[in-house]
């Protein structure tokens, strides 16, 4: 059975939709979440489902602590979902094209630094854009840049605000995300 190491830094709303796609399967198995935060709402979502859980520094992301942890397990796919820190380079060179991304935009639009969340959202808003969406990629050692693996788009000509936004791509990450890792895992590895 395949291994996925889930990062994420907060409520962990696609972990747990990943967690349960791969409960009725037997390709793969989450069999841990790293976060960098310590009241993250994930670490209750991996409780629930008793998965083992990492909580991390910055300090010991940079120096090799957590690749060290990641090696133990050998996963065959590290997926960021909503992990807010830019991701090492050593992690990426020992891990190539297995780790992944979900962004809450249509990159190469919105992407970069401080692009994140609700600041990804609010800016679609402020552009009267008419579209948005989901990019997942492949990571690399730029903010959003790594190959493009799969993209969907949503219209929010009626969205009011960025909350309505948001909603619109938490039901296009729950959809989607799940699959695209399936799909991976299953061509790739």
């Amino acid at each position: 059975m395949k291994k996925i190491v889930i990062f994420a830094s907060g409520s962990g709303s696609n972990a747990e939709k990943i967690i349960l796609h791969f409960n009725k399967t037997t390709l793969a198995n989450v069999v841990a979440i790293f976060t960098n935060n310590a009241n993250a709402k994930v670490l209750d979502r991996a409780k629930n489902f008793n998965i083992p859980t990492e909580v991390f520094s910055k300090l010991e992301l940079n120096e090799g602590q957590v690749l060290l942890k990641l090696n133990q397990i050998q996963p065959d796919l590290i997926v960021l979902a909503g992990f807010l820190w830019k991701f090492p380079e050593h992690i990426i060179k020992e891990y190539f094209n297995k780790v992944i991304n979900i962004h809450p935009a249509l990159l190469p639009n919105y992407g970069g630094k401080g692009m994140y969340g609700m600041n990804v959202h609010q800016a679609v808003l402020d552009n009267k854009e008419k579209e948005t969406g989901i990019t997942i990629h492949y990571v690399n050692e730029h903010y959003d840049e790594g190959e493009f693996i799969f993209q969907k788009s949503v219209n929010i000509e009626n969205c009011k605000t960025a909350e309505e936004i948001a909603d619109k791509i938490h039901i296009l990450e729950h959809e989607y995300f799940p699959e695209v890792i399936e799909k991976l895992l299953t061509a790739n590895f």
